[in-house]
């Protein structure tokens, strides 16, 4: 499901600030930006993240800055100027002749200076990640929870709306046997053929179709996984691959009502049946 989340936490050295936003994958995706000092907080970052969401991908985005404004101190890499100003001086050396590093040389040297930064530990800027992850996390799950419930309700009325249309197929399926009997017996005329409808062969004909049409062990089926979808609907666990499941296997029923009723009719409220549950289809891989 979709969601964004945003927390922050401070520290007496560290404000960090977090963002969460989540869109719709099979499996759990989580993508984890963060300052390049901060690279070994990946791993726990991303176990927070799993605890919690289970299915989506998760783009998390950390922004770590200090407490205070460093923003105008100034630090120097002295080794490294060092290193850089003998590196002139063995320079003239060579050429027999002074050779001298002006300020802009230095500041072309990348690490010589360095404006509002000093070493992360990554312990003490983790007091402060942590729970702005945490409060970020919280306000992700009330969103997806809210549209949680919007998908339940859609999935309620979806399946009402099968369970119409299973009805009909069950009614349609009773009186199929008579219509066949009837289409027999006018064939049987049209081809010239007068028989008796109580004649034996067109009442063991009728009892052959009835068999090879009988639909009654799928609608016990599809019956069985209405209850078990309204079931993982309101259970408190992840349902999402389970109902992404059921909708497979309701699908497969339906396909072999089809095949089997070979009626016009019946057909007809197979693709209204297969129509809502893609409905569902699509939304179920939005479920977490």
């Amino acid at each position: 499901m979709t969601g964004f989340g945003r927390g922050s936490a401070v520290t007496g050295v560290w404000l960090a600030k977090v963002e969460l936003s989540t869109v719709n994958r099979k499996q759990a995706e989580v993508v984890v930006q963060l300052p390049r000092e901060l690279a070994e907080m990946d791993g726990r970052i991303r176990k927070h993240v799993q605890t919690t969401v289970s299915r989506g991908r998760v783009q998390v985005s950390v922004n770590l800055e200090h407490a205070q404004d460093e923003s105008t101190t100034v630090r120097v890499d002295a080794p490294l100027a060092r290193a850089f100003e003998a590196a002139f001086a063995q320079l003239g050396a060579l050429l027999g002749r002074p050779v001298l590093p002006c300020a802009a040389d230095f500041l072309r040297q990348p690490g010589v200076l360095a404006v509002g930064s000093r070493e992360i530990d990554a312990e003490s800027a983790w007091a402060a990640v942590e729970p702005a992850l945490h409060d970020a996390l919280t306000q992700l799950t009330t969103m997806r929870t809210r549209e949680g419930a919007d998908l339940l309700a859609d999935f309620a009325a979806r399946l009402a709306t099968l369970d119409a249309l299973t009805r009909r197929l069950a009614h349609g399926a009773a009186e199929r046997p008579l219509r066949q009997r009837e289409l027999l017996v006018k064939r049987l005329r049209e081809a010239g053929l007068e028989l008796d409808p109580a004649d034996e062969r067109v009442v063991k004909e009728l009892a052959l179709f009835a068999d090879r049409c009988d639909i009654t062990e799928e609608l016990t089926r599809l019956n069985s996984h209405y209850a078990k979808f309204r079931e993982y609907m309101a259970a408190t666990a992840a349902p999402g691959r389970a109902l992404d499941f059921l909708c497979q296997e309701i699908f497969r029923e339906f396909n072999t009502i089809g095949s089997k009723a070979n009626d016009a009719a019946i057909a007809q409220t197979i693709v209204e049946a297969k129509t809502e549950l893609e409905k569902i289809r699509e939304q179920v891989q939005n479920v977490e």
